[in-house]
This record gives structure tokens, C-alpha cells and sequence, in this order.
């Protein structure tokens, strides 16, 4: 490989796996997004480390499991609040010390402390905000203060500056930053985290985004329109790659952090009515279940000349995109330690094989793939639900949207799949108590 190619990473908000067009959508308008799945790969079953946003992330950068990389919850939005720290490698270090340039533009949700925030993680560059959502205009940060009693925050940040750019659509924000960033840096290899907050609530979109589905129920109306906004976004860094000459040159990774959110603070009317705007594409779960609607997401990696077009069925999962990324640069993903494993050749040479087995935990919930089964302990289908079974077996290859219980059916196999994920869910239960949780002690 005779040039290092420019890596980019765009992941989006609580985005559901059917929410673009080549995931199926046909109420949805996402041409430049289905443009990249059709010039790359199309992965349709890549899961998130996690159903919930900052361990989701964590994992993404750092390659390992939301616990093992000391993130596994949401974390909370005050300025006091602990998260990722250096002592766990991000992708973006790992590439800075080979060279790179590195870059976040959009949401970080990944701790406020000085030791947890993008300019100490690996981040060159960082524009955009610290919490897990702000409002879209003011780009203030209303929700889930942990102590209870904590007014809302401003939150928008150039590299360790807050600045003000009230009344700029935070989407389109995010677009112009990660051009500029591309610009500027064109003549040498960098690194550039695309962190778009959208759909995450509040459910802001311009008139003009709105206007192009007047079709459509209100709720899925401006689930369209932000997405549209976020389409836009990725045609515009596609055309700035293409008029710079770079597009062979850079490796583009899109994924959603998780499945679509039905909670009710989507809508501050006061009325406690859940979301109805994202799909799931017919799985069952959504945002902050272990059900495949929680973690399969839509995602696609774009290298032109390189990796060659098609689609991709074997099961993946986010921590791959570390190893994938150093090895793309020419790095040795070895040298580092994760949960993940380099995709870069199987999809070169379209010889892929799966995982033996994919784990996740979420609060009380655990799950593991093994194979074509799934198996869910303790299992939520959504945030406020009550537990669906203590335990439930589905065959994905038969029953997809995980409908029909197996576990009474095939006790030896739910026996073998209950203590693989106890076992793995005890270890990194221990990792927690020994390397983390002290992180978070306000004490």
C-alpha cells in the first residue's frame, strides 16, 4: 500500500436500522447515503457495542467492550461528569502517532473532566459539544442534569473554547466544520470522527428539510427531515473528497450508535407519549434493548479502488473499526489491546468469516450471537419496559425480529449460550470493579 489513506468515521444519533433508503426505507430520502453503500459495502448485520450512546462510542474508538474501555452507561452532561481516559487508546491516538491528523467534529459524550474530553483522547482538533444532546439552535444542554438541581449548560466548543454560534443548525454545523477540516488538512493523512447528533431529541430540522416530505405523518416527518439534513452532510464531504482529488485515498466508515429512541422527552409538550418516529426494520427492541432493534444498525465502509462493492452478511460489530482503521494505515492493530478484529481483509479479499461470538451487556440485561442464535438474558424491549423473559433464545436465521421463544425448546443450547455470556459478563464485570469504577466516585 503505497500512500496511507485518510480515514473517516461518521456515526449518527439513535438512527434505526430500516431509516435509509438501502436499508429499505421507502417513505425516507437518503440518495447520498445509498450512494455510499452502492460505491462500498453494505453491512447488514453490524451491531453497536451497546444499545445506549456513550459506551456505544467508547467502543467504536477504542475497539474494546463498553466496560473494558471504562464506559458502559450514559454518562452524565455536568461538567464534573468522568468518562473515557488516556489510559484506554482511541483509534485517533493510535493514528496521531503514526502521523496522522486527527479531528472530531460533533458530539463527544464521552466525559467533561478535563482527562476525559477529545483534546485528550487523541483529538488534534475537536468542534462541537461534551453532553449527550443540546438543542439544535442554541446548542444548550437541558437534559438529565445528574445532581438534579444543576441549570442547563451551554455546550459548544472549539478545541477547549467555548464559543457561541446561536441560531446555526447544529447538522449543518457539523458539515462545514468536517469540509474545513478536509480542506485544510488535504495534504496530509488525517483522521476525522464525524459525530452528527441527529435524530437524537430534541427533534429540530430547518423548514427547508421539512418541506421535502409535507407527505408524511408528523412524526416521521421530522425523523426525515433530520436525516435529510444529515444526507445532505454526507454528499457534501463525498464532493469534497471527489473535488480534492482524495476519494481513492480515504477509507469512510458510517454506522448509527444505536437503535431508534422511543422516549418520550423526543416531544417537551409535556405530554408523556413515546416516539413513533424510527424504525427498526422489523426487529423487535429499540434504544436501550439487547434485541437486535437496539444493536443491529445500519452501517458501510466506502474505499474506492480498494475494497470492492457488495454486501456484507456476516455478522460484525463495532469494536472491528479500531483494527480495521490501524491496519488500513499500515499500523499493527496487535500492539494494541481489543475486543475487535481487523475487517480490512476480509473485505479486500471478500473471504469474510464471523465472529464464534458477540456479547453485550446493558444493566441487568446480557446477551450473546453465536452463530445464527441469539440469546437475551433479563431482556428489555425498551427503556421503561418491563423484562420480556429471563430468558430468550431466537434462531436469527428463521425468526430475524427474535418473535419465538426457543429457550424451552432447546435447553441444551440455551444452557451452553446462558454460561458463555455469564462468563463473559463476569469478566468484564471484574474489569469494571478493578480499572473504572473508581473513575467515577465523585467522592
Amino acid at each position: 500500500m503505497s500512500k496511507r489513506p485518510n480515514i473517516i468515521f461518521i456515526m449518527t444519533d439513535d438512527q434505526g436500522y430500516g431509516d435509509l433508503g438501502c436499508m429499505g426505507a421507502k417513505d425516507l430520502k437518503t440518495p447520498q447515503i445509498d450512494r455510499m453503500a452502492a460505491d462500498g459495502v453494505l453491512f447488514t448485520s453490524m451491531y453497536a457495542a451497546s444499545p445506549v450512546c456513550s459506551p456505544s462510542r467508547a467502543a467504536l474508538l477504542t475497539g474494546r467492550y463498553p466496560a473494558n474501555a471504562g464506559v458502559r452507561a450514559i454518562l452524565a452532561g455536568h461538567r464534573r461528569a468522568s468518562g473515557l481516559t488516556p489510559a484506554v487508546p482511541t483509534v485517533a491516538q493510535a493514528l496521531r502517532k503514526m502521523g496522522y491528523v486527527t479531528g472530531l467534529c460533533g458530539k463527544w459524550h464521552l466525559g467533561l473532566k478535563e482527562e476525559c474530553r477529545p483534546n485528550a483522547n487523541g483529538f488534534d482538533e475537536f468542534s462541537g459539544f461534551l453532553a449527550g444532546c443540546v438543542d439544535y439552535y442554541s446548542h444548550i444542554f437541558y437534559w438529565g442534569m445528574a445532581d438534579g438541581n444543576t441549570n442547563p449548560t451551554h455546550d459548544l466548543w472549539e478545541d477547549s473554547d467555548e464559543v457561541y454560534a446561536n441560531g446555526e443548525y447544529l447538522t449543518e454545523r457539523i458539515t462545514r466544520k468536517s469540509v474545513s477540516f478536509i480542506e485544510r488538512h488535504k495534504d496530509a493523512p488525517f483522521f476525522l470522527y464525524v459525530a452528527y447528533n441527529a435524530p437524537h431529541y430534541p427533534m429540530h430540522a430547518p423548514q427547508k428539510y421539512l418541506d421535502r416530505f409535507s407527505d408524511l405523518p408528523w412524526d416521521r416527518r421530522i425523523m426525515a427531515a433530520m436525516l435529510a439534513a444529515v444526507d445532505d452532510g454526507v454528499g457534501e464531504i463525498r464532493e469534497t473528497l471527489e473535488r480534492l482529488g482524495l476519494t481513492n485515498d480515504t477509507l469512510l466508515y458510517f454506522q448509527s450508535d444505536n437503535g431508534p429512541s422511543r422516549e418520550s422527552r423526543n416531544w417537551l409538550d409535556g405530554t408523556p407519549d413515546p416516539y413513533y418516529g424510527g424504525t427498526t426494520g422489523g426487529f423487535a427492541g429499540h434504544k436501550f434493548s439487547l434485541f437486535e432493534g437496539g444493536i443491529r444498525i445500519p452501517a458501510m465502509i466506502c474505499w474506492p479502488g480498494h475494497i470492492a462493492p457488495g454486501i456484507s452478511t456476516c455478522p460484525h460489530i463495532a469494536t472491528d473499526l479500531f483494527s480495521t482503521a490501524l491496519q488500513a494505515a499500515g499500523g499493527n492493530p496487535e500492539e494494541y489491546q481489543t475486543d475487535g478484529e481487523s475487517l480490512l481483509s476480509m473485505l479486500i479479499d471478500a473471504n469474510e468469516h464471523p465472529h464464534e461470538d458477540l456479547f453485550w451487556e446493558m444493566e441487568e440485561q446480557t446477551a450473546v450471537r453465536h452463530g445464527d442464535f441469539k440469546l437475551v438474558l433479563n431482556g428489555r424491549l425498551e427503556e421503561t419496559a418491563e423484562r420480556r423473559a429471563d430468558v430468550f433464545l431466537a434462531d436469527l436465521s428463521k425468526d430475524p425480529g427474535e418473535q419465538v421463544n426457543l429457550a424451552e425448546a432447546m435447553p441444551e443450547l440455551t444452557a451452553q449460550l446462558t454460561e458463555k455470556a455469564l462468563h463473559w459478563r463476569k469478566g468484564v464485570e471484574e474489569t469494571w470493579e478493578e480499572s473504572f469504577k473508581k473513575n467515577y466516585s465523585l467522592t
